[in-house]
């Protein structure tokens, strides 16, 4: 029963505290410089260089199978104790944000700490409530960064170990495998380079979904992925976290029969306007032999590891006249062949991971992070949907990498406790899973606290402490504007069967009548506009000492973009009555305040980095050994956002701005032009009495990613000027 292994949870937190109770007292010099040393000290030098000798990490033996921490010490003399060094991590950032009123995140953090570390009134001790803390989408290295390069790297998996996380989706250096593998099955290497898409399209790639756009890849950018991939899952291994590495399950490039005579191979249809990949018949010796080299080549490059993802037949792939159960069995047994105690991972979403599959293989070597279980209000028992398989509890939070705030926090605070303690549950992780990360550090805190508490979190004093933590002291307008946020963006749930925040609309394609601009996103707003608009003076008013970390810089401009954003959802449905009504005076009113929230949301994004197209296409672009390789990677990198790919993928697939974002570049490059384009075409229609003239939309996209100008990679203007300008602008 899970009730009764949650009550040992408890207790062994308890006896986590006992555990070092006299080893606190007068740690020994020596020792504490040995320990230094170690995975946990070095990353605390990165993080902060200037306290790295105030913490001692030791480890600690799990209690009954689980991670656990434990933080005593004094003023300057700081003890973690841990199972792993990235367990100690998570240790000492809760400790950085009960004590210490500090927060390090993927997006802002707040470090103003005294120069002398504060003791710890109590002994702090957590014991993981779940043994799978997993980390990433498969879309994760597109709509993330596909370019960037160790120094984001290294950064990212730190803050990852300071929430908590111990296993980590690692799809970067599959392209080599693969091209390594086909090059041992009837290949050269040109053809198969050609078959492998440029860095922003290969998650889709590896799920089975479409390849070659992007490339061809050269063998520079294959070698030097590769390097970066090895950085990556030493570096895990090296904190106690897992790699999560792709298996294989059937994926062919073009005329594999035709090399391999014999061979059954299913044609596996169309994708979103893309072609997809053939896929082996896993039942084949072809199979065995293509698998046997791919697990080889990739233990050879990155090693072993415990977990495995694949996902046949994903997102509408046919099986053709091959059994399902029959074709899971034989992936599984070619995978056990190579690594034998290794977990398959499967993606629960859509109609994905089929019964057929998890009736066919060994439930208790089989782990599933569910991407649904916060979207519909219909998935209450994940039991009887996977027969008792282990697995995760996991939010998707935003799709294509969009910019919007937003996250169903009340479905994780209620869920979350219930599914876990329920009886026989197997819910045994959980699955940070947003298709872009590096956004919402709240929900990211949240959702990561989730495997680290004995109960279901109180969200109003929890979102009382985050604006503490995240600025560095209590604040009247801090707490007021996080109340808010908690009750509009981060107050949602899905009962209204979404899991994101819906997109604005500066960044559809023109349309009067749009109400997203991704086709798959949330037709309209998913709280109230004017409560949330109320955030942005309350966090204008927060003390100006509190106004130098980049945490509160950080959120300032998301809630100013975040309003003005949603100032699109009020405005085109006026303007389109305008339009309609033949008010050729409120029709240029209302569409010149459109495009003045447009000039000033493009103020607002390029007062930061991480907002700046500039700076995604120039980080391809460093990727490119050549010109024709520059230009090559950044139109990779470009298209992903805006056309995502050829005009049968951006228009029949419905394809084009899945990726949209309010960034610098985006807003007053692309989003501008085509607004300006549609209302200089209504506006000649009105004054001539003819129907508009046609435009078509993706010649005009297209032309735009291939010729855009150079746009800033360095960010320029203050936020806190800027937002005070909207704010008076929007009569706040």
């Amino acid at each position: 029963m899970r009730l009764s292994r949650r009550t040992l949870l408890s207790s062994l937190a308890g006896s986590a505290l006992a555990v070092g109770a006299g080893s606190e007292a007068g740690h020994a010099a020596g020792a504490a410089a040995a320990a230094t040393r170690g995975p946990a000290a070095r990353a605390l030098a990165r993080l902060l260089p200037d306290h790295r000798d105030q913490v001692t990490f030791r480890t600690v033996a799990r209690t009954a199978g689980h991670d656990r921490f434990r933080v005593t010490g004094g003023p300057g003399d700081i003890l973690v104790e841990g199972t792993t060094p990235a367990v100690q991590l998570t240790g000492f950032h809760t400790y950085l944000r009960q004590v210490a009123q500090a927060h390090i995140s993927w997006a802002g953090e707040q470090a103003r700490l005294p120069r002398r570390l504060p003791g710890v009134p109590a002994p702090i001790g957590r014991t993981a409530n779940v043994t799978h803390r997993f980390a990433f989408n498969d879309t994760n290295d597109g709509y993330t960064g596909p370019y960037h390069d160790w120094s984001y790297w290294e950064r990212e998996l730190d803050v990852l170990a300071l929430h908590g996380y111990n296993e980590v989706l690692v799809y970067l250096g599959a392209d080599t495998v693969y091209h390594r593998t086909f090059l041992h099955h009837g290949y050269h290497d040109a053809e198969l380079r050609t078959w492998i898409p440029g860095p922003a399209h290969q998650p889709w790639w590896l799920l089975q979904n479409m390849s070659g756009f992007g490339g061809p890849v050269s063998t520079q950018l294959l070698d030097q992925r590769a390097e970066l991939t090895v950085r990556i899952v030493d570096r895990l291994r090296e904190l106690g976290m897992t790699p999560v590495l792709p298996g294989y399950f059937g994926t062919l490039p073009p005329g594999f029969a035709a090399r391999n005579p014999g061979a059954h191979v299913v044609p596996q249809g169309v994708w979103g306007g893309f072609p997809r990949p053939d896929w082996l018949d896993p039942r084949s010796d072809h199979f065995r032999r293509v698998a046997a080299t791919f697990y080889r080549v990739q233990a050879e490059l990155l090693g072993a590891t415990t977990l495995y993802k694949m996902d046949l037949l994903h997102e509408g792939g046919t099986p053709g006249d091959v059994p399902i159960g029959e074709a899971a069995r034989a992936v599984e047994k070619a995978l056990r062949t190579a690594h034998p105690g290794a977990i398959w991972t499967l993606l629960g979403w859509q109609h994905n991971p089929h019964r057929e599959i998890i009736e066919a293989v060994d439930k208790t070597r089989l782990f599933v992070v569910d991407g649904l279980s916060d979207h519909y209000p219909s998935v209450t028992d994940r039991e009887e949907s996977w027969q008792g398989t282990p697995y995760a509890f996991g939010s998707i939070w935003n799709f294509g990498g969009h910019t919007a705030m937003g996250a169903n926090t009340p479905d994780w605070a209620s869920l979350y406790e219930s599914w876990l303690t329920k009886p026989d549950s197997a819910l045994d992780g959980i699955a940070l899973m947003p298709e872009g990360a590096d956004n919402n550090p709240a929900a990211f805190a949240l959702f990561s606290d989730l495997a680290w508490t004995d109960e279901a979190p109180d969200l109003e004093d929890w979102f009382e402490q985050w604006s503490c933590q995240r600025y560095g002291a209590r604040d009247e307008g801090a707490e007021q504007a996080w109340d808010i946020l908690r009750r509009t963006a981060y107050g949602t749930t899905r009962e209204d069967s979404w899991s994101e925040a819906a997109d604005g609309l500066f960044g559809a394609r023109p349309d009067l009548s749009a109400t997203s601009a991704g086709f798959w996103s949330p037709p309209r707003l998913r709280y109230d506009a004017e409560e949330f608009a109320q955030a942005l003076p309350a966090l204008l008013a927060v003390s100006p000492a509190l106004r130098t970390s980049s945490a509160y810089r950080y959120d300032l401009l998301d809630v100013t973009r975040q309003t003005l954003s949603n100032e699109s959802r009020r405005l085109l449905p006026r303007i389109r009555a305008a339009y309609e009504a033949k008010d050729e005076e409120r029709f240029a009113r209302l569409t010149g305040e459109w495009m003045r929230d447009l000039a000033l949301l493009e103020r607002v994004v390029a007062t930061d980095r991480r907002h700046l197209l500039g700076r995604w296409i120039a980080d391809a672009r460093s990727w490119g050994a050549s010109p024709p390789e520059r230009d090559r990677l950044a139109h990779d990198a470009l298209s992903l956002l805006t056309v995502w790919g050829p005009r049968a993928a951006a228009n029949g697939g419905t394809l084009r701005d899945y990726a949209n974002r309010e960034w610098s570049g985006l807003v007053g490059g692309l989003y501008t032009l085509r607004w300006r384009t549609c209302f200089a075409t209504l506006t000649t229609a009105l004054a001539s009495g003819r129907p508009p003239a046609a435009v078509d939309w993706y010649a005009l996209e297209d032309t735009w990613v291939r010729t855009h100008p150079v746009y800033p990679v360095e960010p320029r203007g203050d936020i806190v000027k800027v937002a005070g300008e909207v704010r008076d602008a929007l009569g706040l």
